[in-house]
């Protein structure tokens, strides 16, 4: 569970792991960040697939989209703020469960926090990898070579268009300017 995305992510192994051929994948280019570390990632595609939470006496199904990556990640698929809002569910991540209404009563989906633990471990273990291997090696090489002027003031600020000072209130003594830029309309 994760709220503060607005991606459903599934990784390309479990969607083959479940038979699903990647030629139902729709294309999709818009690159999207926070999951590999210092970088975009693009997924492979996108797809429609049904989510069922509950059991056969209290079950929800929903259509979720999913953005479906094709490096490995420790869990099958990472379900965000779009499923929450779906299943109009609601996550409480100090008790490690997630609440949706169901047909008959309210269907709660819960781990032990023992599993949590074992989780944490293994997404540790997978960091510990992909901060070891050679491709983030170059993209920390590539961070160095783009890190900005250390002797540039970190309170100064140029715009890619150009910028123009102005008064905040023309009508005070005071003189405090703000940096405008130069290519906004009027309004």
């Amino acid at each position: 569970m994760d709220g503060g995305s607005s991606l459903n992510i599934m990784y390309a192994k479990t969607l083959d792991e479940m038979g699903v051929d990647r030629m139902n994948l729709r294309p999709i280019r818009a690159p999207f960040h926070g999951v590999v570390p210092g970088r975009q990632a693009v997924p492979l595609g996108q797809i429609d697939l049904p989510v069922i939470f509950g059991d056969r006496s209290n079950y929800r199904t929903e259509t979720l989209t999913f953005d479906v990556v094709g490096f490995l990640g420790t869990f099958h698929a990472i379900l965000r703020h779009p499923c929450y809002v779906k299943f109009m569910a609601i996550p409480n991540y100090t008790y490690l469960k997630l609440k949706m209404s169901g047909p008959r009563e309210v269907i709660t989906v819960g781990t032990s926090f023992h599993r949590a633990y074992e989780c944490e471990v293994e997404c540790c273990g997978h960091a510990t990898a992909v901060v070891a291997s050679e491709e983030l090696a170059t993209l920390k090489e590539e961070v160095v070579e783009e890190a900005p002027n250390a002797k540039r003031s970190s309170r100064s600020f140029e715009s890619a268009e150009g910028s123009k000072e102005v008064l905040v209130d023309p009508s005070s003594s005071e003189g405090k300017k703000v940096r405008i830029g130069t290519m906004l309309s009027s309004e």
